[in-house]
C-alpha cells in the first residue's frame, strides 16, 4: 500500500509540473508579449481580470506541485536519487521565489495603467520561471522514468 502512495505521489508531481511547463511557456511566449497590445484605456481593467482568472487555473496546480515535491522528501521511490528531489525543490523555491518577488509585483502596477517599460521586466524576468519549470519537467519526467 505505502509503495502505490508513493507511486501515485510521483505521477502527480509529474502532471502538475508538465501542467505547469506548458502553462509557462504559453504565457512567456503568447499571453505576456501580447499584453502590450490591449490598448490604454482598457488596459487596467484587462489587468485586473487576467490575474483573477490566471490564479484560478495556475493555483490548483501550484499547490499539487510544492505538496507532491514536499512529499518525495518523505515518501520518495528508492530508485529516485536524493539529489533529484532536491534539485527539483531548489528550482520549485526559484519559481515561488520569482513569482512572489518580481511577477506578482509587476502585474500589480501594471493593474494601475500599462508601462512598458514594467510590461518588459514582466516579459524578461519571467524567464526565470520559464527556464526553471522546464527544468523541473526535465527532473520530473528523469524521476518517473527512474521509478520504472
Amino acid at each position: 500500500m505505502f509503495e502505490l502512495i508513493k507511486e501515485w505521489n510521483l505521477l502527480c508531481h509529474l502532471v502538475a509540473t508538465i501542467v505547469m511547463v506548458g502553462i509557462i511557456w504559453f504565457v512567456q511566449i503568447i499571453h505576456y508579449p501580447l499584453l502590450a497590445a490591449v490598448g490604454g484605456p482598457f488596459f487596467s481593467a484587462y489587468e485586473k481580470r487576467h490575474i483573477e482568472s490566471t490564479s484560478l487555473v495556475v493555483i490548483p496546480p501550484m499547490l499539487v506541485e510544492a505538496a507532491t515535491s514536499l512529499a518525495l522528501i518523505w515518501i520518495r521511490p528508492t530508485s529516485i536519487s536524493t539529489w533529484m528531489v532536491w534539485l527539483g525543490g531548489v528550482l520549485l523555491v526559484t519559481i515561488w521565489t520569482s513569482t512572489f518577488l518580481l511577477q506578482m509585483p509587476y502585474h500589480e502596477r501594471l493593474a494601475q495603467g500599462f508601462d512598458p517599460v514594467i510590461h518588459r521586466r514582466l516579459v524578461f524576468t519571467n524567464w526565470i520561471r520559464t527556464g526553471a519549470w522546464t527544468l523541473r519537467g526535465m527532473v520530473a519526467l528523469w524521476m518517473v522514468h527512474a521509478a520504472r
